[in-house]
């Protein structure tokens, strides 16, 4: 080969690999939406089974410095069930949530779920600590049957019978009513509901906790004096396997903390956050 068509072709081939890919779409989740709101760090608010991302404007409003991302769960307070329509749902919905972190190139962002939503945040800092610089529990255990004073086997009959109901149109109608008196200003599907809640029945994440890296604040209600001594026994019971998990008991309260003790609620989120900053 000469000289000349020698270089000529090193020139081509310089070329060919200086012209671009073709651009990839950016990451959309499928599984869910997202608010973004403020500015600040990152902190993504994850809510509860049934429930919208409104569960959280009280506390955003109230705690302001941060950057909000606002989970919306796809199926959910009159979210379309999209690709939540079949299959699985929970352990997906944590790994395309750990690919939003990335994908928005978020920098070790806080978490805050809220009952099925601290399930996530749990299931996102074991299965990618490198992703997650802290995460609030609010009113879950690492097995949510626990949270109803049952284990896995014995929800698991329920969860049968609640997902099995919402298959048929009449089930489906009833198992709507249900769903509404939890949330009464919105409507979520029932099958994502019911396969959510048998997914849930059957987790238990204690095996998990040793993995999770992040510094965890676990806040739970505490509805009376009189039972405040066994709460506080049964959350420190679950997370014993955590790496020094800090707690923060919510008195007078079920569990939608955020509605009947909101004050303790921000008060709580702002002194996790500012921990965070430090």
């Amino acid at each position: 080969m000469r000289r000349r068509d020698f270089l000529i072709g090193l020139a081509a081939i310089g070329l060919a690999g200086c012209v671009p890919a073709a651009a990839q779409p950016p990451f959309e989740p499928t599984r869910f939406s997202v608010e973004v709101r403020g500015s600040g760090p990152d902190v993504i608010l994850i809510p509860g089974l049934t429930a919208g991302p409104n569960v959280w404007a009280s506390t955003v409003a109230a705690v302001p410095g941060y950057r909000y991302h606002l989970v919306h769960v796809a199926g959910m307070a009159d979210a379309p069930a999209r690709a939540n329509a079949s299959g699985p749902i929970v352990a997906p919905l944590a790994e395309e949530i750990a690919r939003y972190i990335e994908a928005r190139r978020l920098r070790r962002p806080s978490i805050v779920g809220h009952s099925m939503g601290g399930t996530l945040a749990m299931m996102v800092a074991a299965r990618r600590p490198e992703l997650v610089g802290r995460i609030m529990v609010v009113d879950m255990y690492p097995q949510p049957s626990g949270l109803l004073g049952g284990s896995p086997g014995r929800m698991r009959g329920l969860a049968d019978n609640l997902r099995d109901l919402a298959s048929t149109p009449g089930g489906r109608r009833l198992f709507q009513s249900l769903i509404g008196s939890f949330a009464t200003d919105r409507r979520s599907d029932p099958d994502v509901v019911g396969r959510a809640m048998h997914e849930l029945s059957a987790l238990d994440l204690s095996g998990d906790l040793p993995a999770i890296r992040a510094p965890m604040t676990v806040v739970y209600a505490a509805r009376d004096e009189r039972s405040r001594a066994r709460t506080d026994q049964a959350f420190a019971s679950a997370y014993a396997a955590a790496r020094g998990a800090r707690f923060v008991a919510i008195p007078n309260s079920g569990h939608m903390i955020m509605f009947d003790q909101p004050a303790r609620l921000h008060e709580a989120v702002r002194e996790f956050l500012e921990r965070g900053d430090q």
